[in-house]
């Protein structure tokens, strides 16, 4: 089993998923260039996905792993995604923990990935400009954002944490590729069992209901023809640590 963590994070957060699934499989958890303490990518102008997707190919053929589950969160469930359309043989399944194949269309449902563009450009200038805020401002940032995330406040430190000591130039390349990047058509091309668990309680106050999300979550997936898809009832964006025994749950009957 591979895990990818999400935007900013360390593959210490499938530490809660690891012990509650046990030794029933090996893991390799990946924690991602520039998130968390990790080196940024030399050339992030080659693209943030392309070069992350080539080691993590890179990765698999060293450790000779056959047919892995992968699992990402969020931009980590992105990149899964993408690896199963690029190379659809290569996966057994796929675990997909609150990721869209076009997260611009949330916001903006006609948008495309040209139209998203400037929009897409000015967050990543705004994100960039924080890379020269102190310590202090980015722990308060984070901490801000994560309110809306986490439900479980026990985390809220320790994912901040992993966003202080990310690299911002690489959080603002990687937001601004999945902004501008829409793999919604192209999910027609993954030819193995994906399992997506989405979530929808942190956006109830915005009006939000689980049956708007869901219908949101089935509209972006309606290609993909392999689908398990469900919502967690209370979880935020972090499902295995706000909602552990529906997140393993699914785990157990899906795998």
């Amino acid at each position: 089993m591979i895990m990818i963590p999400g935007l900013t994070c360390d593959g210490a957060v499938w530490d809660t998923t690891i012990e509650a699934l046990g030794d029933q499989y090996q893991y390799h958890v990946l924690t991602l260039p520039g998130f968390a303490g990790q080196a940024p990518l030399e050339n992030l102008e080659a693209g943030f996905f392309d070069q992350v997707r080539t080691l993590v190919y890179n990765y698999i053929d060293e450790k000779q792993i056959e047919k892995p589950i992968i699992v990402g969160h969020s931009l980590g469930g992105f990149l899964a995604l993408q690896i199963g359309i690029e190379k659809p043989d290569l996966a057994e399944k796929l675990v997909i923990v609150d990721a869209l194949p076009f997260m611009t269309a949330i916001q903006m449902p006609t948008a495309t990935e040209e139209s998203a563009k400037p929009f897409a450009e000015n967050m990543k200038q705004q994100m960039r400009a924080a890379a020269n805020q102190t310590d202090e401002q980015k722990r308060t940032f984070q901490q801000m954002q994560l309110q809306s995330l986490i439900r479980n406040k026990k985390y809220i430190e320790t994912a901040t944490n992993w966003g202080v000591s990310s690299d911002m130039n690489t959080v603002a390349q990687a937001m601004y590729e999945m902004y501008t990047t829409d793999i919604r058509a192209d999910l027609a091309k993954i030819k193995v069992p994906t399992l997506v668990l989405g979530a929808w309680a942190a956006y109830e106050s915005y009006g939000s209901t689980k049956e708007s999300v869901m219908n949101m979550y089935q509209a972006q997936y309606s290609k993909h023809q392999h689908l398990d898809l469900d919502l967690s009832e209370g979880g935020y964006h972090f499902i295995m640590w706000d909602d552990p025994e529906f997140f393993h749950n699914w785990l157990n009957k899906f795998l």
